[in-house]
């Protein structure tokens, strides 16, 4: 089951990680210059997961650390160029859902502050809402 953005809230309910505004350079898209020159994307993720043990415990281990999540967004954007930022968004979501079990669902937004448009922008880009239950089995 997937969802749109903007009724994920509605869907989606409790704890998450949160992570805003992460930004890496990268050579996606279909123009022969993103590819050659690349861009700088601009990257949200949210990860729900039931955060309450590590609230009480104060520990790590009860949680993920924010920088395996970071590492997962800069490992794909910074990686094999992708066409699409559609194909990029759902490496990420795929990534993070079959590394961390704990995660039940994951948001990932992915934006490209430079484009060229007509008229000014912060970014363009895609934002896509994947459950546990969208994620292929291997």
């Amino acid at each position: 089951m997937t969802s749109s953005g903007a009724d994920y809230g509605e869907m989606i309910k409790g704890d998450k990680l949160v992570l805003r505004g992460l930004k890496f350079h990268g050579y996606h898209g279909v123009k022969p210059e993103e590819r050659t020159l690349g861009q700088k994307f601009v990257i949200d993720v949210d990860a729900w997961m039931d955060l309450q043990a590590a609230g009480i415990s104060d520990r790590l281990s009860d949680t993920i650390s924010y920088t395996a999540i970071y590492s997962i967004v800069r490992e794909v954007v910074e990686g094999t160029p992708q066409n699409l930022l559609e194909s990029v968004a759902e490496q990420i979501a795929s990534k993070v859902l079959s590394k961390y079990p704990q995660v039940s669902a994951v948001r990932v937004q992915v934006g490209k502050p430079h484009v060229a448009v007509l008229g000014q922008v912060d970014y363009l880009g895609v934002e896509i809402v994947r459950h546990r239950s969208t994620v292929a089995q291997t």
